[in-house]
């Protein structure tokens, strides 16, 4: 069972918020781009505060390190797939943007699962700010979008690859300095005197 504390729950409402912004955005309700809008800026909100709390209140837990990047994905995600069934959003634009994601959030996973920590970047937290505000003036804006929009978007998708190959760049050196680490324990280890 996982620790109740406020940055869960935070992690947990993001996460409840995403079926709730694909079915405002999606259905036919009135002022649907609006209240759709305000979800998705509070879901948006409560990424950026479950972090700090936790940092400030030292209340980190394996669910937060786990959960928080699921719950971005999720919400991130399901923006951008229910954007472009919309056609309020071109479908190669998303698929960049989600394939970088992924394959980020797993080659973390698995660098986490081998011991080796890889913080985020000035580009990873820059990459993060546009998308939000790219993901958030297209809903609100309506349809058609205007041009400032959709060079916010495009600007989204600039930064999305850049952060992408600086954090492989990143990632790459982490690994190199961990193996270097690996073998000077072990040479260490080789020449320690034994004991008589």
């Amino acid at each position: 069972m996982f620790a109740l504390n406020l940055p869960n729950i935070l992690t947990l409402l993001r996460i409840l918020l995403v079926p709730v912004l694909v079915v405002v955005l999606l259905g036919e309700t009135e002022n649907g781009d609006l209240w759709a809008a305000i979800v998705f800026a509070l879901a948006s909100a409560t990424d950026a505060m479950d972090g700090y709390l936790a940092r400030s209140r030292n209340a980190i837990t394996s669910f937060g390190k786990l959960m928080d990047p699921i719950a971005d994905k999720l919400l991130i995600i399901a923006a951008l797939v229910s954007l472009v069934s919309l056609n309020r959003l071109a479908a190669w634009v998303a698929m960049v943007i989600i394939a970088r994601e992924l394959t980020v959030t797993v080659t973390r996973m698995q660098a986490t699962q081998h011991g080796v920590i890889i913080a985020s970047s000035w580009w990873g937290k820059a990459k993060t700010i546009v998308q939000v505000a790219a993901i958030f003036f297209l809903i609100a804006a309506g349809d058609p979008s205007p041009v400032w929009v959709d060079g916010l978007v495009y600007g989204a998708v600039a930064i999305t690859i850049v952060s992408g190959v600086d954090y492989f760049f990143g990632l790459r050196r982490v690994l190199k300095e961990a193996e270097q680490r690996r073998e000077a324990a072990g040479g260490a280890a080789e020449t320690e005197p034994t004991a008589p």
